[in-house]
């Protein structure tokens, strides 16, 4: 049944979004509407916009409007030295910390049987062509710390490393300004695991 009202279809689209139920869907609206025309041209003009024109890059397979990205085309980048990341939200956390100076590749999801989610459904097998084509010297499989992404990162793992690469994975433990007595067990083991010295 279509919604004829145009406030109530504009709540109904905007609480489709992940994270947003029908109040905040609703509280959008308001603001839209008090926003004025023009907020709201310009805000469908960004949303057509981003459908338009973001495709994959074609050798990381991040989010983009052009392609190559633009850190697949920066000269100053490490080539040797490939990232791995769950998704491009990941790949921007990241890149926030200014540490990683090489090149990323994005699975686009991590593996997860129970939810029907195979290697087949991953950017796994344009990570190997990448890598025929461009090879490394280091893959940092940065995947989260949760059952799925220890999943993906030791099933990367196996698939990587007798391809005689060397194959890293991001530190995990406590974070800055924790208390150790409220770490949980898993954390403050990872973290003693992977002690370094001083």
């Amino acid at each position: 049944m279509a919604v004829a009202d145009p406030i109530a279809r504009l709540v109904k689209e905007l609480a489709r979004l992940p994270g947003i139920g029908e109040k905040t869907a609703q509280r959008l609206a308001f603001h839209i509407l008090k926003a004025g025309a023009g907020y709201a041209g310009d805000l469908a003009a960004a949303i057509a916009g981003v459908v338009r024109d973001v495709r994959l890059c074609s050798t990381c397979q991040t989010l983009t409007d052009q392609d190559p990205c633009a850190i697949c085309r920066d000269p100053e980048r490490d080539p040797r030295t490939l990232c791995v990341v769950e998704g491009v939200p990941d790949l921007l956390a990241v890149e926030r910390t200014h540490e990683f100076r090489g090149r990323y590749h994005v699975l686009h999801g991590a593996l997860s049987p129970l939810d029907g989610v195979g290697p087949s459904d991953l950017k796994i097998r344009e990570l190997l062509v990448r890598l025929e084509r461009e090879p490394a010297d280091e893959i940092v499989v940065a995947t989260n710390p949760d059952v799925e992404g220890e999943a993906t990162a030791l099933y990367l793992t196996k698939l990587l490393k007798p391809m005689g690469l060397k194959v890293t994975r991001i530190a995990q433990g406590v974070p800055m300004g924790g208390d150790l007595e409220y770490a949980d067990q898993v954390t403050l083991a990872r973290a003693l695991a992977g002690r370094r010295e001083l």
